[in-house]
């Protein structure tokens, strides 16, 4: 995979400059959706475009930013700012997804739609992180995957399904071949010992991190 498709789409929600997120986001491309665009000063980016009805972007904001080509929506329509970024992104080759502000904020249907968008793009083959800087969230399918953590870092693993044959190996509290009934809370606050390894046979989670939380530690 190339830079070129790794795009970073920049959300509405709460967004922290810390050195992982200025990491991950290096040699992106990036796409604004509506007032999103308020974070692209802190990241001293300029998104290729800019997309959303708008609504929630302030005029102070539309002069800051004459040069960026817009792609406005009705307000009225089937899909949120997000969703219609996301389309945009991948309409231009994206093969990995930062959702950058998809976490936090003031609306928890759209940070709880990002999290649920993300396990359906991860699904159709696309690597996906989700970040407010201060918190990351990757989702989980059946099969092999290992995040970068560092040690001591406060992580949860919530199933949207039932899960089984969960294994967490590098942590604090590991699991092996484990059945997580769907709505239970045993996967709720582990540590990390340096990158979580993870293998899953049926189900659907996400992996919710603190890379900078050591209040488990």
């Amino acid at each position: 995979m190339t830079t070129d498709q790794t795009f970073v789409i920049l959300l509405g929600g709460t967004l922290a400059a810390t050195p992982r997120l200025k990491a991950a986001i290096d040699g992106a491309r990036f796409i604004a959706a509506d007032g999103g665009m308020r974070h692209a000063a802190m990241l001293g980016v300029a998104p290729e475009i800019w997309v959303g009805d708008f609504d929630s972007t302030p005029d102070d904001l539309l002069a800051a930013w004459p040069d960026v080509p817009r792609q406005p929506y009705p307000a009225a329509k089937n899909e949120t700012d997000g969703a219609i970024a996301v389309a945009a992104a991948l309409a231009r080759g994206a093969r990995r997804l930062i959702l950058a502000g998809a976490l936090g904020g003031e609306r928890s249907d759209h940070a709880l739609m990002h999290l649920l968008h993300a396990v359906s793009l991860h699904e159709d083959g696309l690597d996906v992180m989700l970040t407010s800087g201060e918190e990351e969230a990757w989702p989980l399918l059946a099969g092999t995957s290992e995040i970068d953590l560092p040690n001591g870092a406060l992580f949860s693993v919530l199933g949207l399904s039932g899960l089984s044959g969960l294994s967490i190996g590098n942590v604090r509290y590991p699991l092996t071949a484990f059945d997580l009934p769907f709505g239970a809370s045993r996967t709720i606050s582990n540590v990390a010992q340096g990158p979580v390894r993870l293998s899953l046979e049926t189900g659907r989670a996400v992996l919710i991190a603190r890379p900078y939380d050591r209040s488990g530690a």
